[in-house]
């Protein structure tokens, strides 16, 4: 079970390192975080993005995803709810004040970890575009004879989360190193924050304007 080739494993492993380091919401929500609460922050960010994956690998190996692909209405509605809490994230981003960026009590800041948390699983699962992804990309890399489907599936789809765990932390580092050498200018803080803001904004509306077929 589980026997590919060599060539195999070099597409793949190209394929999910590209994935990975493209541009999308859940990249832009990790180094958001981790410019405004440090490595912590962005550790929070990346392990939410991780589970809300998971459940999407989950969905694809199940065929559940499908549904997303075949109907209008269950795609429209994930899209719009997505589409709403990206908008909804960035506005609260925009109207930050400085004093976000500064030191908070360490209950405090464990209690905005976990919300972080939460918000990156849901920033992953309310985005439909993801599962019509994994359910397109995932079953390109499907064997005859190599093993269950679903089994193949949700092992490609593990991998690339795996994958992720390699680019993604070193991200995080370097994102919070240099959040806190700017962290000593305020208004610095609070354009970068505006920033996140507005790119939050653009998703959503991207999200939104999205169709089943791109």
């Amino acid at each position: 079970m589980f026997e590919y080739s060599l060539a195999h494993w070099t597409t793949f492993a190209t394929a999910a390192v590209l994935l990975n380091l493209s541009p999308g919401p859940d990249m832009a929500f990790i180094l958001g975080q981790t410019a405004r609460y440090g490595k912590r922050g962005g550790y929070a960010a990346m392990f939410g993005v991780w589970s809300g994956a998971t459940v999407h690998v989950a969905m694809a190996a199940l065929g559940l995803s499908a549904i997303l692909m075949t109907s209008a209405v269950a795609f429209s509605v994930v899209k719009w709810i997505g589409a709403a809490y990206l908008v909804w994230l960035g506005i609260q981003a925009l109207r930050a004040r400085p004093s976000s960026a500064e030191q908070v009590p360490p209950e405090v800041a464990q209690c905005r970890q976990r919300d972080i948390y939460r918000q990156g699983i849901m920033i992953s699962l309310l985005n439909p575009k993801v599962a019509i992804f994994f359910l397109a990309f995932l079953p390109q890399f499907v064997v005859p004879g190599a093993g269950p489907v679903s089994l193949q599936l949700a092992l490609h789809g593990m991998l690339i989360i795996a994958v992720a765990a390699i680019i993604e932390p070193p991200l995080v580092l370097a994102g919070a190193r240099i959040a806190t050498a700017l962290r000593g200018s305020s208004r610095l803080g609070l354009w970068c924050e505006r920033g996140l803001g507005a790119l939050f904004v653009a998703l959503g509306v991207k999200l939104a304007m999205s169709s089943r077929i791109a």
